[in-house]
Order: structure tokens, then sequence, then C-alpha cells
């Protein structure tokens, strides 16, 4: 007679297979929550910004309100495993959608963020500056503007509350998100240092202007004319006009003093306003740059030929390039003729 199998085998059977399909499914369900996509419904990418001195909880509630992750509490059991809450670091990170927990958590530990290309164009005022500065990076717009207006501060650039502008010259940047306001500060004035080498320098002096001197003289040539080729033209106008004393009368510079930069037309009244950057009061160069020039209007500057001529006022054919004059009989005779067109189009 066969032997029949005893109970306890089969269900010894039973529960071992089932204890392997739990054990199966636990590690199924851990490896999707470790390497799962983990993020919300945006596009191929999201920036995450991790403000410094955040904590681990700030990060939490950041992924939350930065729409970046789906489940806060699968990404808080993975970054506690991984010992992220004590590793927190500052900047921005790229998160490309379909991220996991595993990935982000990885990143946000590394500290290895993505940097900002920062394109400073034309800036007209320490505002416009400081604006652009905190709109792009972390950098406090509080401490940015204090350290403009400090004047001891500025005496190690050689600057002034006047010239501080002339830190800035127009290209294109590459910070970390979380860089300091001094830091950002400091990076600038470098590439400075980098663009006024020595040979720029003795073309500077060979023209009888500092680095400094040079930079405000291209503020207001940026700013009369986007000619590039008459440029260095203009500039021989102002430089002339400096050298023999004479108020350098620069429409832009009453557009400055007046901070309306709309001015279409710059009439005598606009020119009686009492300010130092008025240079139809007051000779010499004004106090600061007007503007951030570009670097290629620096080089037109310091390629500046010589010349006899005084004045210049814009053509009559409204090209956008000027009539260029030695004496101011010449010089009236170009204006009646800008004047006239100006009127007859209703201006």
């Amino acid at each position: 007679m066969a032997k029949k199998r005893k109970p306890t085998s089969i269900w010894l059977k039973r529960s071992l297979v089932i204890a392997g399909c739990l054990a199966a499914g636990a590690l199924v369900y851990i490896s999707y929550r470790v390497f799962g996509p983990n993020t919300k419904a945006f596009g191929d990418s999201r920036y995450f910004y991790v403000r410094t001195g955040s904590t681990y909880a700030n990060v939490l509630d950041g992924l939350e309100e930065q729409g970046i992750v789906r489940n806060r509490n699968s990404f808080n059991w993975v970054a506690k495993e991984l010992d992220y809450p004590s590793r927190v670091k500052a900047g921005r990170y790229k998160i490309t959608h379909g991220m996991s927990n595993f990935d982000i958590v990885k990143l946000l530990r590394s500290g290895k963020q993505s940097p900002v290309e920062l394109v400073i164009t034309k800036l007209r005022t320490k505002e416009d500056f400081v604006r652009k500065i905190s709109l792009n990076l972390e950098a406090d717009s509080v401490t940015l503007r204090a350290m403009m207006r400090d004047p001891v501060y500025l005496r190690q650039f050689g600057l002034d509350t006047s010239t501080v502008m002339c830190v800035v010259v127009p290209d294109t940047y590459e910070f970390y998100w979380n860089t300091s306001a001094e830091n950002v500060f400091k990076k600038l004035n470098r590439e400075r240092e980098e663009f006024w080498t020595d040979e720029r320098k003795q073309k500077a002096a060979a023209l009888g202007l500092t680095p400094v001197q040079v930079t405000i003289l291209a503020s207001i040539v940026d700013e009369e004319s986007n000619k590039l080729d008459e440029k260095p033209i203009i500039a021989s106008v102002y430089l002339n006009r400096f050298r023999k004393g004479m108020r350098l009368q620069a429409d832009p510079t009453v557009k400055f003093a007046l901070q309306d930069f709309a001015l279409k037309r710059i009439r005598e009244g606009h020119t009686q306003f009492d300010s130092p950057y008025n240079t139809y009061r007051y000779a010499g160069l004004p106090p600061g740059p007007i503007c951030t020039p570009s670097e290629k209007t620096l080089k037109a500057v310091l390629n500046t030929p010589e010349t006899d001529y005084l004045y210049f006022c814009a053509r009559a054919d409204f090209s956008g390039y000027h009539a260029f004059a030695a004496t101011y009989a010449e010089h009236l005779e170009n204006a009646r003729k800008y004047q006239a067109e100006l009127n007859k189009r209703g201006f």
C-alpha cells in the first residue's frame, strides 16, 4: 500500500512558494520605487532650484512646489536610504522627464548643477544690471546694490559709484545659479581685466584716455549709432571736442540725465536740465558710462582716426548714418536739412 504524503510537507512547499512570490513582489516594488520614473508630466526637462541654506525639508517642499516629483513619499524613502538629507547642496539642477528617484537623489547629492548662460547686452543703469542678475541668479539684489554704492569696496577694482558700470563688458557669461553677488561682480571684473590687454591700454594711452574714460566715451558712441563703420568717426568728433575743452553736447547724455530713454528729439528745455551727465551744461566726459558699450564699440573707440570733425548730425536721408562737419557753418547747413526733413515727415 502506497504511503500518503504528509500534509505538513505540502503546506511547507506552498508556504515557500508564497514567501518566494511575496519576496519577488517586494523586490519588484522596491526596485520600482528606486529605479522607476517619478517625475511629473512636463516637457523634456525642467530645472529644480535649491536655495543656499536650504534644509532637506525645504528640498522636499520644493520638489512638490516646483512640480518635479510625482510621489513625495517614495522620493523621501530613497533619499534617506542614500543619506541625502545630510548632503543637501544648493544649485540649479536639470531634471529630465522620466528620471527615477535614484537618478534625482544621485544628481542632487552630487551637487553637479547645470550652469546658467547669462547673455548681457546693453544695460543703461545700475538698476538694469541688478535686475538682470537677480532674475537669472540667486545673487541677492540688496547685497548687489549695496556693493555698487560702496566707494570703499569699489576702490579695489579701480572704480567708484559713478564708474561702477564699467565693470560690465557685454558678452555671454557662464555662472552657477547660486553664485553670490560678490562673486558675480568679481567674475565680471576678471573678464574686464582680460579685455584690457596691455596693447589696448597702450591704445587708450595714445588717445590720452584711461580704460575707464574709453568706456565712458564708448558708451556715448554706442548710443549715437548702430553703424559700426562710422563709430570711430563719431568717437573722433567727441575726442576732438574733449581735447579742445569744448562741451560734448551729446544728446544721449541728456536722455541719461533725464532717465528718459524714449525721447526721440532733444529740445532746448531738455538741454537745460542740471545734471553732471548733461554734456550740454558741463564740459568733459560725464562721471560714468551711460550704458554698457559693446566690445565692438570699445574697439572702435580705441581705433579712433585723426580727423578735424567737431560736429555731426543725422543725415537727412534717414539712412541711420551721420553727416560730419569741421566748421559750425557746415554743421548748421547739415542740421537745417535734417530738421526740414523731420518737419516734412511730421516728427
